[in-house]
Formats: C-alpha cells, structure tokens, sequence
C-alpha cells in the first residue's frame, strides 16, 4: 500500500565482520521484509482494469451523493451561522418577558397573603 517508490533508509549500515560458525551449514538468510510481502498475494480492492466499469446512471448516482452531502454540511453551517444570533436574542427576550410576568406575579401574590394575614388580625 505504499504510494511511490521506496525510499531508502536515511542510515543504510555497513558489514564489517564475517562470522562463520564451524560446523553448521550456512544458515538460509531470510528474506527481507518486501520481498515477503510481495510474495503473499494481494488482498487489495481490484484494480480499475479488474473492476465492471460504471454505467452513467451509476456516475450520475455517485455525484448526486457526494454533492448532496456536501451541500447538507453547507446548509447545517450556514443556518446555525445564520440562526444562532436570532435564536439568541429571542431567548434573551423570552426570558426578560418571563422574568418580568414573574415578578409582576410574585407581587400580587405576596400582596394578597399580606392581605389575608392582616385581615385575620385584625378579626381577632
């Protein structure tokens, strides 16, 4: 799966010593490391030559995705660009309006309890 020609290592090293062990064959060297791959099959997708080449309904179908996704990011995007400022203001606004419907409550029931309380006694 390598895209370009194999570079070589940035420090090759160098043999500087034999070691033959006595009384033993030569051991068989292994192989290197490419040379092991490229002798196990490929198990990579087909080549474009091994492929069923595609029908233009199948290219239309495959463009019309790719660009409906493209544009359902776009879109997500720009309404959350376009929506986050409104939607934020109308919060604020919502909020103020509550507070104050709210408070406007609370007065007129503290009020009433104050009310009740005093006329009770004053009943007494």
């Amino acid at each position: 799966m390598s895209t370009g020609p194999a570079q070589p290592p940035g420090r090759v090293p160098t043999l500087t010593e034999v070691v033959v062990l006595p009384d033993s064959a030569p051991a068989p060297l292994p192989l290197p490391l490419e040379a092991d791959v490229m002798a196990q099959p490929a198990m990579s997708a087909p080549s474009a030559s091994q492929r069923a080449p595609l029908n233009d309904e199948e290219i239309i179908q495959s463009v019309v995705a790719d660009l409906q996704h493209q544009v359902d990011l776009m879109l997500e995007y720009r309404m959350r660009e376009i929506l986050t400022p409104i939607l934020t203001r109308a919060a604020d606004a919502v909020i103020r309006d509550a507070r104050t419907e709210l408070a406007s409550t609370l007065r007129d029931l503290v009020a009433r309890a104050v009310a009740q309380e005093l006329a009770r006694h004053r009943g007494r």
